[in-house]
């Protein structure tokens, strides 16, 4: 059928004034928004455990991530609770016995924070990471864990390197 002259001018018009197609910025931002909130919440399921210069890890194939607990840093010169020194390697390897004072005072006043600061309903875990040197003495690593287990402290982890599996 054909179009009269004022159909054909009526239809260039409305093609001329026709809106650009528009995007809808709300919709895009709140999308980000989520997911960058997303990335936020999921990026603190890493642990990281102080590194220091003086503490070489041994390596191991294990599978679990550490827990967040009471970190305890051996070194050839110094054990630290939470980056504070309680004891020398030297003392400790001078004393007879398998618990070591100072250590275990430390371990029960961080046991008494956690006690204190929990949440209602939540128990004490007692976890303790103990990040040793590979070639600080199994005697002293014994009395370092018997020490933890006197304070409470039963659930006891210790940090190693993750080392890749071979593939063979």
């Amino acid at each position: 059928m054909k179009m009269s002259r004022r159909a054909k001018r009526m239809e260039r018009h409305h093609k001329r004034n026709r809106p650009l197609a528009g995007m809808n910025l709300v919709s895009l931002m709140d999308i980000f928004t989520i997911l960058v909130f997303f990335l936020l919440v999921n990026s603190s399921e890493v642990q990281v455990l102080p590194s220091t210069r003086s503490v070489k890890l041994p390596e191991s194939i294990a599978e679990k991530k550490p827990k967040e607990a009471v970190v305890v840093l051996v070194n050839d010169r110094h054990i630290l609770v939470q980056g504070r020194k309680v004891a020398t390697v030297e003392q400790v390897n001078r004393s007879a016995g398998l618990v070591i004072g100072p250590l275990k005072d430390e371990l029960k006043l961080h046991a008494r924070r956690a006690r204190v600061n929990r949440a209602p309903g939540r128990p004490f875990n007692g976890e303790v990471t103990i990040l040793g040197d590979k070639n600080i003495p199994f005697d002293l690593l014994k009395k370092i864990m018997v020490t933890c287990s006197q304070a409470d402290y039963s659930r006891i982890s210790l940090a190693v390197v993750q080392k890749v599996k071979d593939k063979g």
